[in-house]
């Protein structure tokens, strides 16, 4: 498996990086509506080796009907950018990246393990990926990165409003009866109804979305070694 390279003019300090959020922050749309029925939906997440120096980042895109794996991808490198609150995206992006180029089929929604609108400087790693990539992106947390909210009620679909300050920034949605909830916010191109509807249509059993959970066993597998070259199931 090829090494992911880090691209020489990325941000090396966190002031260069703060930069680059500020100058990329006013391209995000978070309006949409985006695709409503989506046929194919990718998921990404990141494993990390204990030492934290290295990682593996996977791209599984599935039919969204079936929720079957029709294409995936994964990248394995180091970590490009230091541990920064609010600036976690600069480690990982580099080899996200690296892992979509290698897919042979273009998704239509980006399904983000992390937070998009929901982020303190209002740019997560939804929003900078959707950016870079043009595609309709969203971000599924399963911990809060900033904001306020009331608990949502116990039925699966149920929701509260995700505030930080004045601002609402996403939602606290219910995926299943009783289970801690997920934490919905647009990366861009979409809308947060929209956003909402298609995290409740992809997490039919679990409380994660079956895109997050496909990503996050292809990543520790790579991390571990178990996968060589990927190919869809």
């Amino acid at each position: 498996m090829t090494e992911v390279r880090v691209p020489a003019d990325w941000p090396a300090t966190p002031e260069a990086a703060r930069a680059e959020q500020d100058r990329l922050r006013p391209l995000v749309d978070l309006v949409g509506p985006g695709p409503t029925a989506p046929r194919l939906v990718a998921g990404l997440d990141v494993a990390y080796a204990e030492d934290g120096d290295r990682l593996a980042a996977a791209v599984v895109v599935l039919d969204a009907a079936s929720r079957t794996v029709v294409d995936a991808a994964v990248a394995v490198g180091r970590v490009a950018f230091g541990y920064v609150p609010g600036l976690f995206a600069f480690r990982e992006l580099p080899a996200l990246l690296d892992a979509l180029d290698r897919l042979t089929t273009l998704p239509d929604l980006l399904v983000c393990d992390g937070h998009g609108l929901a982020h303190p400087r209002r740019f997560g790693l939804a929003c900078h990926l959707g950016v870079l990539t043009g595609l309709p992106a969203i971000g599924v947390g399963k911990t809060p990165l900033t904001g306020t909210w009331d608990p949502p009620a116990s039925p699966r679909g149920s929701w509260s409003d995700l505030r930080d300050g004045a601002d609402t920034v996403g939602r606290v949605l219910r995926t299943r009866d009783g289970v801690k909830p997920v934490f919905v916010s647009v990366g861009h191109r979409m809308g947060l109804d929209n956003a909402t509807d298609q995290v409740l249509a992809l997490s039919p059993d679990y409380r994660l979305p079956e895109t997050t959970r496909a990503a996050d066993r292809m990543c520790r597998q790579a991390l571990a070694g178990q996968v060589g070259r990927v190919s869809p199931r």
